[in-house]
Parts: C-alpha cells; sequence; structure tokens
C-alpha cells in the first residue's frame, strides 16, 4: 500500500464520518484544496440507476451559473457560405471542409466540436479519432445544432455535458477552489437540481444514493441531499 504523505493525512482527519450540509462541505473542501496549485472542485453522485437498461440511461448537459473555471478550445463546423464574421469572432476555430481535413490529418487542438445537422455525414469516417476523445458532436450533448451562435454562448458561459458511468455515477467539473463559497454553492445546486429535473423515466424509489465532493488532490466529502433540494 502506498504511503500516505503529511498533507494527505492531515487533510483526511479534517473529515468526520457524517454528513455535512452543503455550506460546511464547501468550506471544509476549501480548508483541503491546500496543494501548490488551485485545484479543481468536482461532483461525484452515485444514483439508483442500471444504465444498461435504456429507460435507466442518464445524459444531459447544464450550464453552471458561475462556470467551471476552466477555458476550453471550441471548434465549430458548418457549411463554407454561412461562415460569417461574427461566427469567426465568438469560434476558437472554424471551418468546413478545411477543419474535416485538419482532423483527418489527427491535429485535435480543440477541447469541444460543435457542428449543423447537415455537415454530420460528413464526420461519421472520423469517428475513430474524435470518439475515443470523446469530441464526436452528438444532439444529447447539445454540440449538433442549427443554432451556433446560441451553443458557442451558452458553452462559452460554462455549459458542460454529463452522464452516468456504467455504475450509475456522475463525475463532474463544478468549478475551481478560488471560488467564492456562495459560487461553488449556486454550481452545487444546479448540478443536484439538473440531474433530479433529468431523472431517467425507469427509476422507481430513490433516486439519489450519495453525494460527494472533493477538489482535486483532497479527500471527499459527503453532502446531505436535503439540503439541496432547493
Amino acid at each position: 500500500m502506498k504511503k500516505l504523505n503529511k498533507r494527505t493525512k492531515e487533510n483526511r482527519q479534517k473529515i468526520e464520518k457524517r454528513l455535512y450540509n452543503q455550506t460546511e462541505a464547501i468550506s471544509l473542501l476549501k480548508t483541503t484544496a491546500n496543494a501548490n496549485f488551485i485545484e479543481s472542485v468536482e461532483a461525484h453522485i452515485s444514483l439508483s440507476i442500471d444504465p444498461k437498461y435504456s429507460d435507466q440511461q442518464l445524459r444531459s448537459t447544464l450550464i453552471l451559473p458561475k462556470g467551471t473555471g476552466k477555458t476550453k478550445r471550441i471548434a465549430v463546423l458548418m457549411p463554407l457560405e454561412t461562415i460569417t464574421p461574427e461566427y469567426k469572432n465568438l469560434a476558437d476555430i472554424i471551418g468546413s471542409d478545411d477543419l474535416i481535413e485538419t482532423i483527418t490529418k489527427g491535429e485535435v487542438n480543440f477541447d469541444i466540436l460543435i457542428s449543423t445537422p447537415d455537415m454530420m455525414p460528413k464526420l461519421a469516417k472520423l469517428g475513430r479519432i474524435l470518439g475515443p476523445k470523446g469530441l464526436m458532436p452528438s444532439p444529447k450533448a447539445g454540440t449538433v445544432t442549427t443554432n451556433i451562435k446560441l451553443t458557442l454562448k451558452e458553452f462559452k458561459k460554462g455549459k458542460v455535458e454529463y452522464r452516468a458511468d456504467k455504475t450509475g455515477i456522475v463525475h463532474l467539473l463544478i468549478g475551481k477552489s478560488n471560488f467564492t463559497d456562495s459560487d461553488l454553492l449556486e454550481n452545487l445546486i444546479a448540478v443536484y437540481n439538473s440531474i433530479e429535473n433529468n431523472k431517467p423515466p425507469g427509476v422507481k424509489g430513490r433516486y439519489f444514493k450519495t453525494f460527494h465532493i472533493c477538489s482535486t488532490m483532497g479527500p471527499s466529502i459527503e453532502i446531505d441531499l436535503s439540503g439541496l433540494k432547493l
């Protein structure tokens, strides 16, 4: 077993074996986010779902009110004749067949790819490149759209995609350790509400199992769900 360093041991000792209300949890998280860099803040939500059944799968998007604290490069794929100066100013990368050619060469220097529906057939051949990176546009991810302007603004504002993994757990970046407590709380509540509002139809009985938050290098803190029902 790997030996824990002093900082990790001290941080773990700060966590009691109990549920914390959301304000306590956020305050405690910030005291344990004491690495020598600004740590990310993550939420890990365990749900009573079995994603192998189609009516128990969860995949959606939400706009975090205070953003993620992480700047992402956004590429847009659309017909050449529809590209305008406004789109060029909003997107980090924009193109048509030329962008497809660039991706074909393995040059993928963006974090999000947005496409118009009419360009999707041309992207099909790039599944082996984009798929493993999680960059293939899809309607469920909100990245296939006819409203490029609105979609770009939403992702710039803090729109994120989330899905439950095969064990029914959602892992989501909700901010940075240098966010204010109130900003982290606002994002946290937005995450809870989005997952609640997108409850799969096949779920019976209790939906949420546990809701934990942690920083990149910090210990996990379990939140009392009753305080998040706002």
